[in-house]
């Protein structure tokens, strides 16, 4: 007895010097040294436009403010608790940075009314996500950027363009082409990987453009209902992402989308930026997204540009292509490509952001 005894008093002392981060561990073994890195988790609210959002900060103990991230969303993946964004909530605290993860309106504990594919209004959020964290005196106002994946690609240099208080951007998988040409790309990906002939891929194609070019007001709503009524008991349609039907041009979110153009956004932020992609992305154009920039480039001199060998769109390389693409693994992703670690990690540093 006295020897259990002995053991539980080891165990409680052992646990309350565990970072907070480890702290939802079920057991933690007798014989677990206190890790280095020592991280406060607080649940936060803050207020952006007319709605209330919610978050997590993921707080690293230091004596001198630090650097913080606000993450911006993936499509797939609104909320804080997403697997895309663990390997942020324990690389960036290990290297003296806050980050800082929030449900996207109209998700999880921030309400019932979405943006309505609206990215400014997403954008807005993520700006009013670093105003609040400017008033912790544990973080340095001056050095609080952004990172977004896929869409959140698109959000975080499109807030770094409306706010001066945004010091830095990382964009990854962000692709720089509108949302439209980037779909297609993304759809006859889908369809390939799984098989479908090349009929199949031109019936599809023809049906979205059908419906972007009602969207751009040059082909009739009727017209462009017909080509999609002829694809929606395809047993493909599922890879397109689109409902069987379509809202009226003049409300029609998706009409947002495709009139925003990410690298008139990117152009226009003045801040250093990381944009990092995938060789192996089937969702996003790479070469072309990789071209746009180059051309540009010398008119972006803060901008830097990887292509990471073997990453896909979520920057994991051991999920094989049809798996990756399927539908019902949307929202599980787990980042796991170390070249995109290292990358993340020594720009962070170049740009004297690590540690206080």
């Amino acid at each position: 007895m006295r020897t259990s005894a002995r053991l539980l008093a080891l165990v409680a002392s052992l646990e309350s010097l565990q970072p907070a981060a480890a702290a939802d561990k079920a057991v933690t073994l007798p014989w677990s040294a206190p890790a280095t890195t020592q991280v406060v988790v607080e649940d936060r609210k803050f207020t952006s436009g007319d709605a209330q959002l919610a978050g997590t900060l993921y707080m690293p103990a230091s004596r001198r403010p630090v650097t913080a991230i606000v993450v911006t969303h993936s499509a797939s993946s609104p909320l804080r608790t997403a697997s895309l964004y663990d390997h942020l909530k324990t690389i960036l605290p290990a290297l003296g940075i806050a980050v800082f993860v929030y449900d996207r309106r109209g998700s999880g504990e921030s309400g019932t009314q979405n943006a309505g594919g609206n990215f400014t209004i997403l954008a807005d959020d993520a700006i009013a996500a670093v105003l609040h964290l400017k008033n912790d005196p544990r973080i340095d106002p001056r050095r609080i950027g952004t990172w977004g994946l896929s869409q959140g690609g698109w959000i975080s240099p499109l807030a770094a363009s409306r706010s001066r208080d945004i010091a830095f951007v990382i964009a990854v998988s962000a692709p720089v082409v509108t949302a439209d040409v980037q779909m297609i790309f993304s759809s006859t990906n889908h369809l390939k990987a799984n098989g479908y002939s090349q009929a199949d891929i031109d019936q599809m194609v023809a049906a979205r453009k059908a419906v972007d070019n009602y969207m751009r007001g040059t082909v009739s709503r009727a017209d462009a209902q017909e080509k999609l009524d002829g694809i929606k008991t395809k047993p493909w349609f599922k890879y397109l992402y689109m409902g069987e039907t379509f809202r009226d041009r003049e409300v029609s979110g998706w009409r947002k989308e495709i009139e925003n153009d990410p690298l008139k956004n990117l152009e226009a932020v003045t801040v250093p930026t990381l944009v990092l992609y995938g060789a192996d992305d089937a969702v996003v154009p790479v070469a072309d997204s990789a071209q746009r920039l180059n051309i540009v480039a010398s008119r972006m001199p803060k901008v830097q540009v990887h292509v990471i060998a073997g990453a896909d769109h979520a920057m994991e390389m051991s999920a094989d292509l049809k798996t990756s693409l399927d539908p019902k693994n949307d929202g599980t992703e787990q980042p796991d490509s170390p070249e995109y670690f290292a990358l993340l990690s020594s720009w962070l540093a170049a740009q004297r952001l690590v540690g206080s």
